[in-house]
């Protein structure tokens, strides 16, 4: 990479305008991939181990040899292509609200997610999630109503952090029971979240599926030199 600094996508989009950005960090001696909203950092390549977990952690509760997957939120890809991972996976439909999000994706602007956009499982819908659960249709506005052995959702900071107003009433036990009617019996929820565990969001998902648990994710911080944690929420239907 012959420059410093290159922003590869940028647009102004209803919640603020979102942007690509690559940069060769000196220090570290590696190209970093940012995703900025506004002047808030969204995600960087330097930490994908929690969204990459997201998805093993997720799937491994599954019995099932063929699973149907929906993944809210592309980002950097990392969830997605983990997913895409397991064999299991004979389906997978991303649902991501903002159209250039894709368009990185199909255009190869991401190397370490190479093969996502063009591999025949993957389906993509320009669509709100949080809408989606909330409304009648559900995920698939190609079959009304379909149901799915997991879904994966990084799109907020964290249950008490969200992008947006309307994204919190999600979090709370209606919205957990609208989701959960859209997962097979014994279907998986994972979610992730930048925050430590947070025992009322735990307690909401107890009430609403069989099982729940917060996994914490270390993962080493080049930025600190240290360790740093994420956390990934992992909920199960009943039988």
């Amino acid at each position: 990479m012959g420059t410093r600094f290159e922003e590869l996508a940028w647009r102004e989009t209803p919640i603020g305008a979102i942007s690509l950005r690559r940069r060769r960090d000196p220090a570290l001696e590696v190209e970093v991939y940012e995703v900025k909203l506004d002047d808030e950092f969204l995600m960087s390549s330097l930490f994908p181990v929690a969204e990459i977990e997201l998805a093993r952690l997720g799937l491994a509760e599954l019995a099932g040899d063929t699973l149907d997957v929906v993944v809210g939120g592309l980002g950097l890809g990392y969830t997605a292509r983990a997913a895409l991972d397991d064999p299991r996976v004979r389906s997978m439909l991303v649902v991501e609200a903002i159209e250039d999000v894709i368009d990185w994706h199909r255009r190869g602007l991401l190397p370490f997610a190479a093969g996502l956009a063009e591999d025949p499982r993957t389906r993509f819908a320009h669509a709100d999630f949080f809408a989606a659960v909330a409304g009648d249709t559900g995920f698939d506005a190609e079959a009304p109503g379909r149901v799915f052995d997991a879904v994966l959702l990084d799109v907020d900071h964290s249950p008490r952090n969200v992008l947006h107003p309307s994204h919190a009433v999600f979090y709370a036990p209606a919205g957990l029971r609208r989701l959960a009617a859209l997962l097979r019996p014994e279907g998986v929820f994972a979610l992730w979240s930048d925050d430590p565990p947070d025992a009322e969001f735990t307690a909401a998902l107890t009430g609403v599926f069989a099982t729940a648990r917060a996994h914490v994710v270390p993962f080493a911080n080049p930025l600190t030199g240290g360790e740093s944690a994420n956390t990934v929420y992992v909920a199960r239907t009943a039988g």
